[in-house]
């Protein structure tokens, strides 16, 4: 199947063609998909159907599909105890002009609209019973087990990949062995829950990630609110009081300090302040 989007690199689909993708889909999955209700991000375009589903279509390069596979969305299905939208099913093909594959998912339809962008500047003030299911679904997570590994933006997650972000980021002979590993959504941010009745989607790169994972992502992704950000570590306070919990609020600042950081980032100076805090502790024991 030919597509014009260019093969054997990443790309934007914000900005890339993709009519020839929908159009494969539509008639994969024996649906149509409603053109007023496309959402285009980077690496996926989104759509509502006339079955009143939603599918959701990602491009992923074949150095970016492990061994595991890249069928999050469909194993997130059998979890248990996790506010998620039900999983019908996918159609998967390979892209004949190069190495990349395409995944289209049909879940059932968000229960509400996604708090807002992955990372937020204005506080969407949660009701306190979505903080509590939200608990209840991280809480049910870590509790089960998977042979599958997080795949944070696409990379693998393991003990070098921790060690070297943050020795990369911060100076010091800093210890970084990771103590426990319990499965995580990996992609945890404000773009992928929904309010005001709380769901969590785009799994597909959950799996078995340090202790905390979760819970530093989505501060990461609340440091423009202050006050977000500290109602995500009151709330989530277990976490980011165990020692792995610290290394992966590191692990997060790594992202936002390192040497891709934007100097008007608004999350810059408390993402140090922090760092600098976790380090102490940790060098503390």
């Amino acid at each position: 199947m030919r597509h014009s989007v260019s093969p054997g690199q990443a790309v934007d689909l914000r900005v890339q063609p993709v009519d020839e993708v929908l159009d494969h889909v539509e008639r994969s999955l024996q649906v149509r998909l409603f053109a007023d209700t496309v959402v285009r991000k980077r690496r996926s375009v989104g759509a509502r159907t006339d079955r009143d589903t939603w599918v959701r279509i990602e491009r992923r390069l074949f150095n970016k599909i492990s061994d595991q596979g890249w069928n999050g969305t469909e194993c997130a299905a059998r979890l248990e105890g996790i506010a998620q939208p039900e999983w019908h099913g996918c159609v998967v093909w390979r892209d004949t002009n190069g190495t990349v594959m395409w995944r289209a998912d049909e879940t059932a339809l968000l229960p509400g609209e996604p708090v807002g962008t992955a990372v937020l500047s204005a506080d969407p003030e949660l009701p306190d019973q979505w903080w509590r299911e939200l608990g209840a679904s991280l809480a049910a997570l870590a509790a089960q087990s998977t042979r599958r590994i997080a795949t944070p933006d696409t990379v693998i997650i393991t003990q070098s990949l921790v060690t070297k972000s943050i020795h990369d980021a911060f100076l010091g002979d800093l210890d970084t062995t990771v103590e426990q590993w319990v499965p995580a959504h990996a992609d945890l941010n404000w773009a992928n829950m929904t309010a005001p009745t709380f769901s969590l989607f785009d799994w597909e790169d959950w799996g078995s990630a340090p202790r905390g994972l979760d819970s530093a992502s989505l501060w990461a992704s609340s440091l423009a609110v202050p006050a977000l950000a500290d109602r995500v570590r009151l709330e989530r306070r277990s976490d980011f009081e165990s020692r792995d919990g610290k290394l992966m609020t590191l692990f997060a600042c790594s992202k936002i300090l390192g040497p891709y950081a934007h100097p008007e980032d608004p999350r810059l100076q408390p993402a140090r302040r922090m760092a600098e805090e976790v380090i102490r502790e940790l060098q503390a024991g």
